[in-house]
């Protein structure tokens, strides 16, 4: 059988991890219980979950022409993600994301991501070929409409699986239409159906293009096909650090639809490994199939 292959269009950045006992007060100094300095952003998070879970993933990002970046490539080159389509912005310093833990899982970002590295319509047509011959494209909307929507497009027009990563509040109609897959969390599917998204207001989305709908609810997730709903309850995983669960579970979700799985086991494996990623600190996800392959029969029933 062919390793599938997945294009994943989004962030690359350097990803500092500072675990603290609390957060200190202005004019205040703490100390930090760890660190770990690491390849992040959603991009690369979600290239490195569907690395460990079996597809060969591609990336598609920006990194500046510097020291960090030149690290963050070696060690995506590590992982098992191509990231020859990952431009190298110059004059540019690399993405940073700064992550404070507290010791009640609370997390707060200081970032530096500035417009320069972010991705351009150009930059999206220049990988055309590499998100075309994917077998999935995945798509974060964090990225410029132009950009998210050029890519979108090039997947679909070349009948790939896209994979719509949060909410598209410009374009919309364009980008719906695009796509196979939506993923939002709580805050996003609220946003995006202002309100509690429900199974009736779901199916009405699917008509403007997308086939299966991921959605997260209060208690949990909710899943909406043509065919079907499911709603699932979030795992029993004592939660370290949410950071990373929605990369996980987007990422599982898409290798189990690429595995010509079914919507309600491709919902399993989402939830299953988005649980597995929030027992540690920081985004970055450590996947093995064998134990998310258990945890998926358990919620399964079986």
């Amino acid at each position: 059988m062919t390793t599938p292959v997945a294009a994943v269009v989004g962030q690359l950045a350097r990803d500092l991890v500072l675990t603290v006992d609390a957060v200190p007060g202005a004019g205040e100094a703490g100390d930090a219980a760890g660190r770990r300095e690491q390849l992040g952003g959603k991009g690369a998070n979600q290239a490195v979950a569907l690395a460990q879970l079996g597809v060969r993933p591609r990336l598609v990002a920006v990194a500046g022409e510097d020291v960090i970046g030149d690290v963050l490539l070696d060690q995506a080159r590590r992982d098992g993600i191509d990231v020859t389509a990952v431009v190298r912005r110059r004059d540019t310093l690399t993405g940073l994301i700064v992550e404070l833990l507290d010791t009640d899982g609370k997390w707060r970002y200081v970032q530096h991501l500035p417009e320069a590295v972010l991705l351009t319509e150009r930059d999206v047509e220049s990988a055309r070929a590499v998100i075309a011959d994917a077998d999935a494209v995945l798509v974060q909307l964090q990225q410029p409409a132009a950009a998210a929507l050029a890519a979108a497009r090039i997947g679909h027009d070349a009948g790939r699986l896209v994979v719509l990563d949060g909410v598209p509040e410009q374009r919309r109609d364009e980008l719906l239409a695009a796509a196979d897959v939506v993923r939002a969390d709580e805050k996003e599917a609220r946003l995006l159906f202002d309100g509690e998204p429900t199974v009736d207001n779901a199916r009405r989305l699917l008509d403007q293009g997308p086939r299966l709908l991921a959605l997260g609810v209060e208690d949990g997730n909710l899943f909406v096909w043509r065919e079907g709903d499911l709603r699932l309850p979030l795992t029993d995983e004592k939660v370290v650090d949410t950071t990373g669960g929605g990369d996980a579970f987007t990422a599982a979700l898409t290798a189990s639809l690429l595995r010509g799985e079914d919507e309600a086991t491709a919902a399993r494996w989402a939830v299953a490994a988005s649980g597995a990623t929030v027992g540690h600190p920081s985004g970055r996800p450590d996947l093995r199939t064998e134990d998310l392959a258990k945890r998926v029969g358990e919620l399964a029933g079986e």
